[in-house]
């Protein structure tokens, strides 16, 4: 036990960390395609990540909408091209799952050839089960969806087109 001048003893606080379990998930972060790994055990949770483009994850907390169980047919994604041919495209701001539409069975916000005005939401990022919109940046028309509905994406992968 350890003591300060004016306090009382008290015990130590420290916390124990399974450095053979962080080095396995930083190893299966290498090896595979994902940005983040996160596990949890009682009351512990562990949590490995890394930068994407070199900019942390801070997604923006925003309402959800009624929860996304289930992929609903939207609007089918452009064939996706390799994002120097989509230097003008949206991009996601964060890692996460897109979804085309609010809920399961409605429509899509939008679809190609629709006219979108600066604000208007085109999709919705999902990211550590908070819903947020990802809206047109500019007015203008809708040209290509660049990602499918329910699908994982990337930070800094391109989402759509506005002409």
């Amino acid at each position: 036990m350890a003591e300060t001048k004016g306090s009382s003893p008290r015990k130590s606080s420290s916390m124990s960390v399974d450095t053979a379990l962080v080095r396995e998930l930083a190893e299966l972060l290498d090896q595979s395609d994902l940005s983040e790994i996160e596990v949890a055990d009682g009351e512990r949770t562990i949590r490995v990540a890394r930068n994407v483009g070199g900019v942390p994850f801070a997604p923006a907390p925003v309402a959800a909408p009624a929860a996304i169980a289930a992929p609903a047919p939207a609007a089918t994604p452009a064939e996706v091209s390799p994002a120097a041919d989509h230097a003008d495209a949206v991009k996601s701001p964060m890692v996460g799952t897109a979804y085309l539409c609010p809920e399961p069975g409605a429509n899509s916000f939008v679809a190609i050839g629709d006219t979108v005005k600066t604000g208007d939401t085109i999709l919705i990022v999902e990211a550590m089960k908070v819903m947020n919109p990802i809206t047109a940046p500019r007015e203008g028309k809708l040209t290509q969806v660049l990602v499918g509905n329910a699908e994982p994406v990337e930070f800094g992968q391109p989402l759509f087109v506005i002409g």
